[in-house]
């Protein structure tokens, strides 16, 4: 299509077992105006797709990384608008009508983009997590620095819907990171536009036992650190929040049985904002409590 109002991105490197959910996901949209760019970064083997003359196939004779391949599909785009899925997500039917038709109803001055509701789901396709985004992130916050709603997560970066020009505007993807590649453009997105939440759940995460990038330890540690070395100014200038962001970093570390590491990391987190992450454990173990006592334990009785 010459002028299709969005873009849908999808990145993909040796998954050609996924990547056809993830294609006509996108491609069997309610709303019709869009295109699908698929950026195969150098994958051993291909995937069969669709013959659909909306979809484009761009083949990165080596590996460049999910930033890069991003950056590569961004500058390919030819939609006003652009989202990225990855290779191993799937969209939800409605995704792109309620993303724009909310974008073009908004009265939140330019420029904006969108973020929406996801859902984890495993491998039988049961819902494992349901994640609301906040409902406003103003223009010149950090995003997941600032202390989100009761109830709202900011884990839903991966359903961004922004203008392509945004994009490049502030430099696309950082290539240097392999990891963390979501958080480290939030930090430089919000700063320039507002992000509108829209409560409506638009994408799956698939959970998988298949290898992803997020659950390699030694790239998750090393983007960790280059996340905090590049915005060292913003993290110091969001004590709570930065602590808290240290400190579910030690809980994945402890889980991925890094437990050095996640000690480290505890212990600084608990440096950096006692009060908050006293109160972050206390939560967690009421909550963990409250799922193995008796109701009559936790609920007071209006029995005499």
């Amino acid at each position: 299509m010459s002028h299709p109002l969005i873009t849908i991105i999808i990145p993909t490197h040796n998954r050609p077992h996924l990547l056809p959910r993830a294609v006509e996901s996108a491609l069997n949209q309610t709303y019709q105006d869009l295109e699908v760019i698929v950026v195969d970064d150098g994958s051993q083997e291909r995937a069969t797709l669709p013959d659909d003359p909306r979809l484009r196939v761009i083949v990165l004779e080596k590996n460049v990384g999910g930033a890069a391949a991003r950056n590569v599909g961004t500058k390919a785009a030819k939609g006003r608008w652009i989202t990225y899925l990855d290779d191993d997500d799937y969209l939800l039917p409605q995704m792109v009508e309620l993303s724009l038709s909310t974008l073009e109803k908004t009265t939140v001055n330019p420029p904006v983009a969108l973020i929406s509701g996801l859902q984890k789901v495993d491998e039988t396709g049961k819902v494992i997590a349901t994640r609301i985004p906040p409902t406003l992130c103003p223009q010149g916050d950090h995003f997941f620095l600032e202390t989100p709603e009761p109830g709202r997560s900011f884990h839903t970066k991966q359903t961004l819907v922004v203008e392509r020009d945004l994009i490049l505007k502030i430099g696309g993807w950082d290539e240097t990171f392999r990891s963390r590649v979501h958080s480290e453009l939030f930090l430089r997105l919000n700063p320039q536009c507002t992000l509108i939440g829209l409560p409506k759940i638009t994408y799956h995460l698939f959970s998988h036992s298949s290898d992803r990038v997020s659950g390699n330890y030694q790239l998750r540690q090393e983007s960790f650190q280059r996340l905090l070395k590049k915005h060292e100014e913003i993290f110091s200038s969001h004590p709570k929040m930065f602590a808290e962001f240290v400190y579910k970093h030690a809980l994945k570390s402890y889980q991925m049985q890094q437990k050095k590491a996640a000690l480290s990391h505890w212990l600084w987190a608990l440096k950096l904002h006692p009060s908050h992450i006293f109160f972050l454990i206390y939560r967690s173990i009421f909550s963990q409590l409250s799922t193995r006592l008796p109701k009559k334990f936790l609920i007071p009785s209006n029995s005499s």
